[in-house]
């Protein structure tokens, strides 16, 4: 792969820690350039660091951008900073076999001009598959490249792997949050707020909703119910938990991922509608909150137990809460960035990179070793809370699933502050076009 060059791309929502991930790639590549210029060969790899422009967007219209444009010292800040620098998006490659073909074509088109001899694509088991598509079709095309694949997602999710990196740093906020949600409502409990349901992000897998079991210091602690989309949980089952938890201890915290659903298959979302009919035309105010699964249950919930109610979903914020990032989130983060780049270089082409935990009786001497899977193994697979992590209610996890959870949160990536405030690269930064 002699002088040629190399492609950054994102794809998906962003993490805590996707542009750690971006800036040990950078890192990493400029290092191999700078070793081998050093050496006096001929050999340059790579010799231009490049970016797509909001992710598959920019790669398919071949808007490439020029990283180097960034200083060594800003590329360290780009570590700390959250979001995707140079952009992201959720598109994906065409399913159907022409259009398929067709986008690939073109992608390919825009991967000669530049002559693109590595990609390094962040992202999610959805992303794997775009990987995927691009590593079968430089293959068929006859066209020497190399794809790689970085693990990224806060909802930890992608097979195979240990974890993923995002999660960790996304599961130590919801822990947090659901910590400081609980000493908000004990404090007020007796004359204001007695039930307060947090939504957390998680369509089909519930990682995100059990790390708020790490909240709890002692049994009895908040959360109280967990709704998870593994678990479906019938709604008269979920007001006697409610109901239960309130009368002895007077107040009570659910937290319910958004796939969350019922015994008979609707998320709680879908049920606005038919849980509000029993209370149709009353509490009609102007300020009445909107949203998702939180909103239905903590109407539903304060209306049937005749207590206030309050909710909130942590949004975008569980995937932009840097602040609060683990170290050990952010260092799987570098190491995964770094390992794709030194893959992609040695000509691994369609593989990811993940992670295997290595076991200890002390918490702080888990540690992960990387090894290389092939994206074909990946690929739109999604992993799920085994049975075994869940209590048999399904409303709460086991010790197993804490133990699992635990050391994937530990340790503070601060990121610097100025002024009060972290300090992060620009959000708006402009990149010019390679």
């Amino acid at each position: 792969m002699s002088g040629r060059n190399l492609l950054y791309l994102a794809s998906g929502g962003p993490t805590p820690v996707l542009n750690a991930s971006a800036s040990a790639v950078l890192q990493r590549a400029r290092e191999a350039r700078a070793a081998s210029a050093a050496s006096r060969t001929q050999l340059q790899l790579p010799k231009r660091i490049l970016a797509a422009r909001d992710g598959l967007i920019g790669l398919r219209s071949g808007e490439l951008l020029d990283t180097d444009v960034l200083s060594d010292a800003e590329v360290l800040q780009l570590a700390h900073t959250p979001g995707a620098v140079f952009g992201t998006c959720r598109t994906m490659v065409a399913e159907a076999p022409r259009a398929r073909a067709r986008e690939l074509a073109g992608i390919l088109q825009v991967l000669r001009r530049y002559d693109i001899g590595s990609v390094i694509l962040s992202g999610g088991n959805g992303s794997m598959d775009t990987a995927l598509q691009l590593h079968r079709g430089a293959l068929e095309a006859g066209w020497p490249l190399a794809v790689v694949g970085v693990p990224k997602t806060i909802d930890n999710d992608i097979v195979l792997t240990d974890c993923s990196p995002g999660f960790g740093s996304a599961a130590k906020y919801v822990a947090a949050s659901t910590l400081e949600i609980a000493h908000e409502v004990a404090a007020i409990a007796n004359s204001s707020t007695r039930i307060y349901v947090l939504e957390v992000m998680g369509r089909h897998a519930g990682w995100l909703a059990a790390a708020s079991a790490l909240a709890r210091r002692e049994p009895g602690d908040a959360p109280h119910v967990l709704l998870m989309p593994e678990a479906p949980v019938a709604p008269a089952a979920l007001l006697q938990r409610v109901e239960r938890q309130v009368a002895s201890k007077g107040w009570a915290v659910v937290v319910v991922a958004e796939g969350a659903r019922t015994t008979d298959g609707r998320r709680w979302s879908e049920l606005r509608s038919e849980l509000r009919s029993e209370f149709a035309g009353r509490h009609r105010g102007k300020h009445q909150q909107l949203g998702g699964a939180a909103p239905v249950l903590a109407d539903w919930l304060g209306r049937r137990l005749k207590r206030k109610a309050r909710w909130s979903v942590l949004d975008y914020l569980q995937r932009a809460s840097r602040h609060l990032a683990s170290q050990v989130d952010f260092e799987l983060a570098i190491q995964a960035g770094r390992l794709a780049v030194e893959a992609a270089l040695a000509g691994h082409g369609g593989v990811m990179v993940g992670v295997r935990r290595v076991a200890a009786e002390q918490l702080q001497a888990v540690h992960w070793r990387p090894w290389l899977l092939p994206l074909a193994r990946v690929a739109n697979l999604e992993k799920h809370l085994p049975q075994r992590y869940l209590l048999a209610d399904g409303m709460g996890v086991s010790a197993a699933c804490l133990r699992y959870l635990r050391p994937l949160i530990q340790g503070e990536a601060y990121p610097p502050y100025r002024d009060g405030v972290p300090d992060y690269l620009p959000s708006g930064r402009q990149f010019p076009l390679a």
